[in-house]
C-alpha cells in the first residue's frame, strides 16, 4: 500500500449525487462501486465512520489498492474522474483501407497456391505482405475484412457443404 494517505471530505452536493447513484438509476457497476468507496471514506459524513480502509475494502470485496486509487483520483482530479475513470487515450491507425480491401478480396477470389485446396487466413496474410500491399498484417485483420464483405473461405459456390450427410432410406 502506498505511503501517501488521501483524506477526502465530500460537500453536501457531492454526497447527494453519490447517494443518488447508489440508490437508484442505471449506472455501471464500477461507477456504483466507486461511489460506495467515496461515501465510505468521507470524513465529513453525518454519522462518523467506524470502519477502517481495510474493512471497507473487505466489505466491498475490492483490493485496498483500488480503494486508494479511487481516493487519489478524487483528490487530484475531481468527482467526475473518480467515478468514471479516464477515457482511453490510445489512437489506433487502421491498416485496412479501401485499396487494401480490394486487393485482399481479389486475392481471396484467385486460385490458391499450389499444394493448397483453398486459401486460409494465414496464407492470405502472408501473401498480402509478400505482395507488399501492407508492411505487416494479422490473419485476424484479414478475417474481419472478409467477414465485412460477406466473403467466407469456407463457403462453396455449388451450394452444398462437404460435411452435409444425406439421409439413407
Amino acid at each position: 500500500m502506498p505511503k501517501v494517505k488521501y483524506r477526502l471530505a465530500l460537500t453536501q452536493e457531492e454526497r447527494k449525487e453519490l447517494e443518488a447513484i447508489v440508490s437508484k438509476g442505471k449506472h455501471s457497476t464500477q461507477k456504483v462501486l466507486n461511489a460506495l468507496i467515496l461515501l465510505n471514506c468521507d470524513e465529513n459524513a453525518p454519522t462518523p465512520r467506524t470502519l477502517r480502509e481495510v474493512d471497507v475494502a473487505s466489505v466491498l470485496k475490492i483490493s485496498a489498492m483500488k480503494l486508494h486509487r479511487v481516493k487519489q483520483r478524487f483528490v487530484n482530479e475531481g468527482l467526475h474522474i473518480a467515478l468514471n475513470g479516464h477515457k482511453g487515450q490510445r489512437i489506433y491507425e487502421k491498416k485496412a483501407d479501401g485499396e487494401f480491401e480490394a486487393h485482399l478480396i481479389a486475392l481471396s477470389c484467385s486460385k490458391p497456391p499450389s499444394g493448397y485446396v483453398r486459401w486460409s487466413l494465414r496464407l492470405l496474410a502472408e501473401k498480402v505482405v509478400e505482395l507488399e500491399y501492407a508492411d505487416s498484417i494479422s490473419y485476424e485483420t484479414v478475417r474481419r475484412v472478409l467477414k465485412k464483405t460477406n466473403l467466407s473461405l469456407g463457403k462453396r459456390l455449388g451450394g452444398s457443404s462437404p460435411r452435409r450427410k444425406t439421409q439413407s432410406l
